[in-house]
Formats: structure tokens, C-alpha cells, sequence
């Protein structure tokens, strides 16, 4: 039997959301490191694959006749580009699928940070409601309403967590050589700023930039030194754009008022992990999550239909749609 597809996740992911793969054409479900995987390879047409996992190697793509490596979110920093641009395998994404979701979490950790929320529940189950009530009170915290926001990277995503922070009354800062669209920017009165003088500004630091050479360690010891004591961070983008170690620093040494972050250099998060050797008031100021900022049932339904419908349409000889490269 012939193989039109091969899908890097299971049809469970798909099915549990609402979404049927197609029932016209071959798919074979495998993971990664399956043995039969590079047999399988040579036969398919076309790769479903999620945009978080471990590096594929760019030998699994040669001698293929695939017309499309299909990407089940926006990140294609798995894949090998300069390989796969050589071997003329077109790389497709689903650019803003996840919009909703990432807007929904940057906003909720600003919040929960700027309040101390997680802070506060801890503290209050360790029997400490009275004296912590009172920090909180004398320390006169504030909400995000009219707070400066500094979004680095005004892409699709950044301008969708712009517009929420934007809708809830804050103010717009940004970072980007290169906006997308300077229009939506400007309706939100949104203001360009050097990255220097952003985090000098914002309240709420935010990134949404892809994690390439230009931006690995974007975030280290210098940049957060720059930022207002009062104010935190949210990494939802790329680990590797934060340098773990100097942010661990920074929350110890309380240069920051905290930190979410999502996304890590080695995913999963190992214990070794800067982040993860706070102690005390140092990791009660940060906010850890498993790469889940853009994972909602409701933006998983819309990648995954957008993603098959592409593979559908190139199958049927069609051209690629929201191709990378």
C-alpha cells in the first residue's frame, strides 16, 4: 500500500479537537525515531508534522519526492531550512492560527504577575494569608489597565497581543526592524521605540520574535538590566531568545518584578535548568508553563483543519498556501 502522507502526531490530536483527516488519502502516523520512518519517507508525497519537537535531520528528507512539509502551527525552526530549500521541498506553516491563544496567556501572566496571584496562593496555603495581604497592600501593586506595553516583534502573533493589551487599556510600545503592518500599529497609537528604550519603558515586556541568529540571547544580562524594577517579563516566543541564566539572575537578585515563561532552551525543561534552581521568593516571582501559550481546543481545531487542507489542495495539484520556503 502506498503512502500519500506521513503525520508526525497522532490522528488522536486531530480527532479529539473535531477535526477528521482526510478520508481520500493514505496517511501513515508515526513518531520521529519510528525505525520504519525513512522507508516510509521515500514513498510519501507529503509530512504533517507539530511545530514543537526535537530537530529532524535533514538525511530523513533526501531522495524524498515530497511536495510539501506541512507545519501544524507557525515554528519551523525543527526543520533544516538551507537543506530543504536544496532538496526544493516546499515548507508550509498556519501563520496566526494561534493568535487568540497567545493574547489570552501573555495578558493572563501579566496580570498574575503584576497582582502576585500565583505568589499570593502560595502564601496563603502555607498559612501566611494576614502578613502577605499586607506586603501586597503596602507595596502598592498595579494592574496591567494603562500600563506601557513593550511587544519586541509586531508579527501576526505580536500584533494580536498588542490589540489585546491595547483593548484593555494599555499603552503600545514596540520593537521591530521590519513591521508587518505599521497601519494597525498606528490605529492603536502604538509607538516604535529602539530595544533599549523599550525596556527602559514598559511595564510589561513581551517577545514574539522567532528564534534565529539575530535574536538568540536577545534577552540577557545588559537587556534586563535596562528594565524597571516593577516591571515583568513574558517569553512566549522561542526558548533560546532568553538567556536563561541571566534572567535566573536577574529574578534572584530582584532587578525584575518577575517572569513567565513558556518556552526553554532544551525542551523538556531539564533540571539543570538556571530557571528551575530558584528558591524562595526568587521562584515565587516566576511563572513556568510547557509550551502551551498558543494550545487552546479552539486554536488546535483551526491549525489542524488549515493544515490538512493545504496537504488536500497541494495533493490535488494545487500550489502551496502560506509557504515559508
Amino acid at each position: 500500500m502506498s503512502i500519500d502522507v506521513i503525520c508526525l502526531r497522532p490522528e488522536a490530536d486531530f480527532t479529539r479537537v473535531g477535526v477528521t483527516p482526510p478520508q481520500n488519502i493514505s496517511i501513515a502516523y508515526r513518531k520521529p525515531d519510528d525505525s520504519d520512518l525513512p522507508a516510509l519517507m521515500k514513498q510519501a508525497k507529503a509530512v504533517v508534522m507539530p511545530a514543537v519537537g526535537p530537530k529532524l535531520p535533514a538525511a530523513l528528507f533526501e531522495g524524498t519526492s515530497l511536495k510539501v512539509v506541512q507545519i501544524t502551527g507557525a515554528g519551523v525552526d525543527r526543520l533544516d531550512e538551507a537543506a530543504l530549500k536544496k532538496l526544493g521541498i516546499p515548507v508550509a506553516n498556519v501563520p496566526g492560527g494561534s493568535n487568540s491563544a497567545v493574547a489570552e496567556y501573555v495578558t493572563a501572566c501579566a496580570s498574575v504577575l503584576l497582582r502576585r496571584f500565583a505568589w499570593a496562593d502560595a502564601e496563603i496555603k502555607k498559612g501566611n494569608y494576614v502578613p502577605f495581604r499586607n506586603r501586597m497592600m503596602a507595596d502598592n501593586l498595579a494592574g496591567i489597565d494603562g500600563a506601557t506595553v513593550g511587544v519586541v516583534g509586531m508579527g501576526v502573533i505580536g500584533m494580536a497581543v498588542a490589540q489585546a493589551f491595547h483593548r484593555i487599556g494599555c499603552n503600545i510600545v514596540y520593537f521591530d526592524p521590519a513591521p508587518k503592518d505599521t497601519g494597525k500599529a498606528d490605529a492603536m497609537g502604538a509607538k516604535a521605540l529602539p530595544l533599549e528604550d523599550l525596556l527602559k519603558t514598559a511595564d510589561v515586556v513581551t517577545l514574539h520574535v522567532p528564534l534565529i541568529p539575530a535574536t538568540t540571547n536577545l534577552i540577557g544580562s545588559k537587556q534586563l538590566a535596562l528594565m524597571k524594577p516593577e516591571a515583568v517579563l513574558i517569553n512566549g516566543a522561542r526558548g533560546g531568545v532568553v538567556d536563561e541564566a541571566a534572567l535566573a539572575q536577574a529574578l534572584q537578585d530582584g532587578r525584575i518584578a518577575g517572569a513567565a515563561v513558556d518556552v526553554y532552551s532544551i525542551e523538556p525543561a531539564t533540571p539543570d535548568n538556571p530557571l528551575l534552581q530558584l528558591q524562595g521568593e526568587a521562584a515565587s516571582r516566576l511563572l513556568l508553563t510547557p509550551h502551551v501559550a498558543g494550545v487552546t481546543r479552539q486554536s488546535a481545531a483551526f491549525l489542524f483543519k488549515a493544515s490538512w487542507e493545504n496537504v488536500q489542495h497541494v495533493l490535488n495539484g494545487g500550489t502551496v498556501a502560506n509557504r515559508v520556503y
